[in-house]
């Protein structure tokens, strides 16, 4: 595994993005066509977003609960936006039954036929605000702040593992209020937890706002978005929270008492992040040697490699690895490794060299690697190599034992705020305002990134950009001051520049 190379990003990122998921046990196609397998390295990487994101939610009031995979026919449709956007992408269920053929294995029973055709969810906000119509009758229910950890099916024809698979893991908030005022609050509280677990724990700089009309979620009033920048400077939609008014309500007859006594319609939102996140966090930070993680969410963080030749040598450096990896697993908790223990391993492979030992973990993308021979314990000391900077430069030579411990946290710590630093200075560097549409034509396909553009705000004119440049309106900076000014396109009055890139 560790012998074989990866294509390099210079050559072909996709088939280096293939090979990193790959190589680095992330996951692997099924025989399921457009789904995925998520092996156990992948799927630990995926807990640790679960944890991280989950106790963010519960911190922000919200409550876990699980709901039906299926979902009646007739409650997509009772929502126009949702059923017009999600349709081609729906799975439908319409028996309950197989019979077996002797000799021909087996078919659907015709008598099996369903009442009414079952779609397999491609999200949940019909069958949850069917469910509230029995939760919610008082202002007194209000909020009611529900979140769900589950899969969804969307019948996707191009398919990537983690960036876009037929069948993928997410969660999805589904929340009810009695006013508008506290619904959008909601809104915008969702993505700036959205923002915090992107920038602070998967260390992925964003831009965020609102969607445009023409990229908004089907069924909602308005979007807003996180938008990260990948290594081949296509932006990748990281997350999204939605005000959806009191559309579902009124579409389920969701209404309250409030506390003039009068019936009104609830207020909701919904909100999801998905695997995708992994996908985005291999092409940010990855690099030829394979898969490089943020240690906040790595699945190993630390990994000890004790050596020797001899088995007195490998008896006496395993003892030190051992007594090393105790004493960082009884560390105090902290808020930066979610209050849990280190994760440390001891690699005990010594059938191995220790080049292919090393080099299996740069691939697995450990944040730090320990390395402690004869000489080391000799010495009382020990090597750290850190992840993000492979080779020699990333080297620490005789580092104290009884200091490693903490200053094994430390370096933690650095390479995290080091991953970010230089995500988003790449970003940055990769970001341009730009005014003349036929240079933007030009710039979106090299040297490609992100462009600052001015939009007249019509559906025409976002419409003819994609269908001439491929490009996108990703979303509408909030926290870029407004600058009125002239569309590139038509020359009509913009109040603020927009993000453009093509994506994924």
């Amino acid at each position: 595994m560790a012998g074989e190379k990866i294509t390099t990003r210079a050559q072909d990122y996709s088939q280096w993005y293939l090979d990193i998921v790959n190589r680095a046990g992330l996951a692997e196609n099924s025989s399921v066509r457009g789904c995925m397998v998520i092996k156990p390295h992948g799927y630990a990487l995926w807990e640790r977003m679960q944890r991280g994101l989950d106790r963010m939610f519960k911190e922000t009031g919200h409550s876990n609960a699980y709901f039906p995979l299926l979902i009646p026919k007739s409650y997509l449709a009772k929502e126009e936006q949702m059923a017009e956007g999600f349709a081609k992408e729906c799975a439908v269920v319409t028996h309950y039954r197989l019979k077996s053929i002797p000799g021909k294995g087996v078919e659907v029973d015709p008598e099996a036929k369903l009442e009414e055709e079952l779609i397999i969810r491609p999200t949940s906000e019909t069958i949850i605000w069917n469910t509230y119509k029995g939760w919610i009758q008082s202002w007194r229910d209000l909020p009611l702040l529900i979140n769900q950890w589950c899969n969804v099916l969307r019948w996707e024809m191009r398919t990537r593992l983690f960036l876009r698979t037929a069948e993928f893991l997410w969660q999805e908030g589904h929340t009810a209020h009695a006013t508008q005022a506290e619904a959008e609050e909601e809104t915008h509280r969702m993505l700036g937890v959205y923002r915090t677990f992107a920038e602070e724990w998967m260390a992925v700089p964003v831009y965020y706002g609102p969607k445009s009309e023409g990229q908004k979620f089907p069924g909602a009033d308005y979007t807003l978005c996180i938008e990260a920048m990948m290594q081949d400077k296509k932006a990748l939609q990281a997350g999204t929270s939605h005000f959806l008014g009191q559309n579902f309500a009124k579409a389920f007859d969701v209404r309250f008492q409030n506390t003039q006594g009068q019936l009104e319609h609830a207020w909701a939102t919904s909100w999801g992040v998905s695997t995708r996140l992994i996908g985005g966090l291999i092409m940010t930070h990855s690099d030829d040697q394979g898969l490089v993680a943020p240690p906040r969410l790595a699945p190993i963080q630390v990994v000890i490699c004790p050596l020797g030749k001899e088995a007195t040598e490998r008896e006496a450096s395993l003892a030190a690895a051992k007594k090393l990896a105790g004493q960082l697993r009884d560390l105090p908790r902290e808020d930066f490794f979610n209050f849990e223990p280190v994760a440390v391993k001891v690699d005990e492979d010594f059938n191995n060299t220790p080049g292919f030992r090393f080099n299996e973990w740069e691939l697995k993308g450990v944040p730090v690697r320990v390395e402690i021979g004869p000489k080391d314990v000799a010495q009382k000391a020990c090597v750290l190599a850190r992840r993000d900077r492979p080779g020699k430069e990333g080297k620490q030579m005789g580092v104290p034992l009884d200091q490693a411990a903490d200053k094994i946290v430390a370096l933690l710590k650095e390479i995290q705020a080091n991953l970010f630093a230089k995500a988003k200075a790449f970003r940055d560097a990769n970001t341009h305002t730009i005014d003349d549409y036929e240079e933007f034509k030009k710039k979106i396909e090299e040297p490609g990134g992100f462009f600052l553009a001015h939009w007249d705000g019509t559906r025409e004119t976002e419409d003819k950009i994609s269908a001439e440049t491929k490009a996108t309106i990703r979303c509408i900076p909030a926290h870029i001051p407004k600058e009125e000014g002239k569309c590139m396109v038509t020359g009509r009055p913009s109040a603020q520049r927009v993000v453009f890139a093509k994506s994924y």
